[in-house]
């Protein structure tokens, strides 16, 4: 039996869940406004309530060219991982603070650190590559890494229970972030973000793709610095730009007001949708996952209104309580609304490293 906790770090707050073998959550709760650091005793006093830890899978965003499968905690890896905060400066300090944390109140555990990146490690060199100068790629590891590799991961590998193997699979993770990934052989081809997570579609507070030269023209013409543009970018555009308001979909879809964000967020993700289908050439499964993936029926609607070209068509009407199939009646094309479970794949990714050795029998 392998009991493992799963810690989610976010930008505020902290996740912990007890999976069982079944992948059933024996305990969970989320510690708010998480600090991190010292702050020990939250965690301490649920994991005190727990019948038993057997290993430890930590959600970290970026992996870097080298972190590409779960791989065991040490002070290396550790420090590794820390090294890569350039590249996320908002989530991979939370990551490190989450495993010193948890490591400090199991410090007899083992523990795996589970990449976001890993699943498009091995993109296709013509998805992965930027047109750069070739000396500048190979120095500095430019490349598109992609991200919500974990969620992708999981639906992957649900629609193949649920439709059956070797799908073509455009998974749509819609949250406050967002991101679309080509999926073909249970393996990911393209997908929208980028070197950073900044890149793709239109997201709550994030921009999604801008052209390079309108970044270039701001820095050079318009008196914005650096460090401004990177806090608008990243904090204050996508849909909470475009209203001037919530970036929230739930407030956005209720709000006459913002249909032409609404408007602008669906063109993006139709876009998106029919540029990942022709990466695989052809489209045999569309998936939406992630809180607006699986809860605004109106994004899904709107999304798939936009591609009947593809044999997408979907019934509004149908009830959708966890891992439902939405496809309208003779549409060639089958969709699913999948529960996002990052834990379920973390759990198994840390079993992935048992009984070879790196866990103990």
């Amino acid at each position: 039996m392998t009991n493992v906790l799963v810690v989610n770090a976010g930008s505020s707050s902290l996740k912990l869940a007890l999976l069982d073998d079944t992948d059933e959550v024996v305990d969970a709760t989320t510690i708010e406004r998480w600090s991190g650091g010292d702050r020990t005793d939250d965690i301490k006093a649920f994991v005190d309530g727990l019948p038993g830890v057997d290993a430890v899978g930590h959600r970290i965003v970026h992996g870097g060219a080298d972190l590409t499968t779960p791989v065991l905690l040490d002070q290396d890896v550790r420090d590794r991982i820390a090294g890569l905060t350039e590249l996320a400066p908002l989530h991979q300090p939370r990551g490190v603070a989450g495993i010193d944390a948890v490591g400090t109140v199991l410090p007899g555990v083992p523990a795996v650190a589970c990449f976001d990146t890993a699943f498009h490690h091995d993109l296709p060199a013509a998805a992965r590559t930027y047109a750069l100068p070739r000396e500048w790629n190979e120095r500095w590891s430019l490349r598109r890494y992609g991200f919500h590799g974990l969620s992708h991961a999981h639906v992957a590998r649900r629609v193949g229970q649920l439709a059956g193997p070797d799908r073509r699979i455009v998974s749509c993770h819609l949250g406050s972030g967002a991101s679309l990934t080509a999926i073909a052989g249970d393996r990911s081809v393209d997908t929208t973000m980028g070197f950073t997570p900044l890149a793709g579609l239109v997201m709550a507070t994030r921009s999604g793709d801008v052209d390079p030269g309108l970044v270039l023209w701001l820095l050079h013409h318009s008196g914005v610095s650096a460090d401004e543009l990177s806090d608008v970018l990243e904090h204050r555009s996508g849909l909470a730009g475009l209203t001037g308001g919530s970036g929230d979909l739930r407030d956005v879809v209720a709000d006459e007001a913002a249909r032409p964000a609404l408007a602008v967020y669906l063109h993006r993700l139709r876009r998106e949708i029919a540029a990942m289908a022709a990466a695989m050439n052809g489209l045999d499964v569309l998936v939406f996952t992630g809180g607006v993936g699986e809860h605004q029926p109106a994004v899904r609607a709107g999304a798939a209104a936009g591609l009947a070209f593809l044999g997408v068509a979907i019934d509004t009407d149908a009830a959708v309580a966890g891992d439902t199939e939405i496809t309208a009646q003779g549409a060639a094309v089958r969709t699913f609304v999948v529960t996002a479970r990052e834990d379920v794949e973390i759990a198994r990714q840390v079993r992935s490293l048992s009984p070879e050795g790196a866990l103990g029998p």
